[in-house]
């Protein structure tokens, strides 16, 4: 007999692997390229594209099979994508592509529906719900920005940390560096022994806001692996130096199959 507490996990990590296999999501990624000053074409895309650090610029015609916003690109399509926005979108056929600012520069990357990573999906592996595993923990604000880098080579990024959680795994005291996640949620990138074993190289925990006591609840069987952990396309920022835990993380997602 199933009990509430797992009911409500196996509905989240249904939920969980239907979001990872949308048709362009995270698992549909199949190419990265940066873009230059100089107008070049992109592998496999048609048209010359090019940026200068603040606009992406695209030159194709109508023919070639690029569109933007349901409008055909037909001569020269200019693109402002500040860092720190979302993406902009180029649909060629069934795949989108995605303009993005990472590290002061622009890249374009291709999400496929055909992509293997996605036709053959089958799940992600997880360790089973515990309860023991939802954890106390006291928040302590300390707002600063905090350099992490990438997991990409060239890609410099910052986190806007929001403050520290305190907490106790395994009678050892822990603290991870968190960061803004909206509306007041805590974001947590972490490492812990479990790492290239049997979870990937470092994992992401979303926990509510604190309370006015600063005292949060950490659920570590809701530990996601991020995007890199599925593509090679990926551009994932690293845990803040800090956040490597003593304890091994038995919960949550495992290393993807």
């Amino acid at each position: 007999m199933t009990d509430d507490f797992t009911r409500a996990w196996n509905a989240w990590h249904e939920r969980r692997e239907a979001a990872l296999a949308e048709p362009h999501g995270w698992l549909s990624l199949t190419a990265f390229h940066w873009l230059d000053e100089e107008p070049a074409p992109l592998d496999g895309l048609p048209g010359l594209w090019s940026s200068d650090g603040a606009t992406v610029t695209v030159t194709a015609a109508a023919k070639d099979g690029l569109s933007s916003s349901g409008r055909a690109v037909d001569g020269t399509a200019e693109f402002k994508v500040p860092e720190g926005a979302g993406p902009a979108w180029v649909d060629y056929g069934d795949k989108r592509l995605e303009i993005a600012p990472r590290g002061g520069r622009h890249a374009v990357r291709v999400r496929d529906p055909l992509a293997p990573t996605r036709t053959g999906f089958t799940g992600v592996p997880a360790f089973a719900p515990d309860p023991a595993w939802v954890v106390s923990a006291s928040f302590t604000p300390a707002p600063e920005l905090v350099d992490v880098g990438s997991v990409r080579e060239g890609v410099d990024q910052s986190l806007h940390a929001v403050g520290t959680v305190r907490f106790d795994l395994d009678g050892a005291a822990q603290e991870l560096v968190a960061t803004d996640a909206g509306e007041g949620r805590l974001w947590l990138l972490f490492r812990d022994p479990t790492n290239g074993d049997t979870t990937a190289s470092f994992r992401q925990l979303t926990a509510p806001a604190p309370g006015p006591d600063g005292r949060v609840e950490l659920d570590f069987n809701r530990s996601l692996n991020m995007p890199c952990a599925f593509t090679d396309y990926g551009t994932c920022p690293l845990p803040p130096g800090p956040n490597r835990l003593t304890a091994a993380v038995t919960a949550g997602e495992r290393k993807p199959s």
